[in-house]
């Protein structure tokens, strides 16, 4: 299965930086017993696999030559690919230029690589479908595709929606080779005028295509801003303090983060 990262926008919201925001540190890792510091699209990654993923394609921009150079050719056991997006064209765009490399029978999963959430492996609650979201709970869906559900069926995503209907909203996505190839094919039909992934989607809906919910996120945080960089050293301190796991409700201010990130056994992160 192939993982997808669009990772060809400027970052504008995280801006002035003097190399790609998808590797921006945050956080740290071990590598061969020793800490070092961790880009943020590591984090993705690291999930894409456990979710299953064992090649990935890095749709990047023109000037994000430092992201290939910073990866190379495998992370971990998967293989890594490179496709050139020349314009930052929105997400449906992005993610069917990786049409490049994928092959007509391949499943895919979607990620955003400037996003940290958990559980790390919630990818593997997805199942074997044409389209299936992973959810996560938040406290202000207007910033994000907040999805609307009846049961496990996508009825609709609202997209930035102001008074959004739902508080769960998708952090990444799969498809089957087939869900790939209808939605690819839809986004033709629609002279590729889709710039979000949740007005394709809606399209699909209203075609006949199902797509299914699955509330598996605990916790999900947009690290694009200041504001969202601060919560993500929260949570990934949370993460590793006491016992359990750090939840948190993304899309609050740093000081929301701070109250919210809290273990298991009750301790503030």
């Amino acid at each position: 299965m192939w993982g997808i990262v669009p990772a060809a926008g400027r970052g504008s919201r995280i801006q002035p930086l003097a190399f790609s925001k998808e590797l921006l540190p945050v956080g740290s890792r071990g590598d061969d017993g020793t800490d070092r510091p961790c880009a943020v699209s590591e984090y993705l990654l690291e999930r894409l696999i456990l979710g299953g993923a064992d090649k990935i394609c890095f749709v990047i921009s023109p000037g994000k030559s430092d992201i290939l150079e910073y990866f190379g050719d495998h992370y971990g056991d998967a293989k890594l690919a490179y496709v050139v997006q020349p314009e930052p064209s929105g997400l449906c765009d992005a993610v069917f230029r990786a049409t490049t490399v994928v092959g007509r029978d391949e499943d895919v999963v979607v990620g955003l690589p400037d996003t940290v959430w958990f559980p790390k492996a919630a990818l593997q609650a997805l199942p074997n479908a044409d389209l299936s979201f992973l959810l996560f709970p938040v406290e202000r869906p207007e910033l994000f595709d907040a999805v609307v559900l009846d049961g496990d069926q996508v009825m609709e995503i609202q997209v930035k929606q102001p008074d959004a209907a739902s508080k769960w909203i998708w952090g990444a996505f799969r498809m089957s080779a087939q869900g790939f190839r209808q939605l690819q094919a839809l986004w033709s039909k629609r002279e590729r005028q889709d710039e979000y992934f949740g007005t394709l989607v809606n399209a699909y809906l209203a075609s006949g295509g199902r797509g299914t919910g699955v509330k598996a996120g605990e916790s999900y945080v947009d690290v694009g801003t200041i504001d969202g960089y601060r919560t993500a050293m929260a949570l990934l301190a949370g993460s590793t303090t006491g016992n359990g796991r750090a939840r948190l409700w993304a899309g609050g201010s740093p000081d929301t983060a701070r109250a919210t990130a809290i273990t298991n056994d009750g301790a503030v992160a």
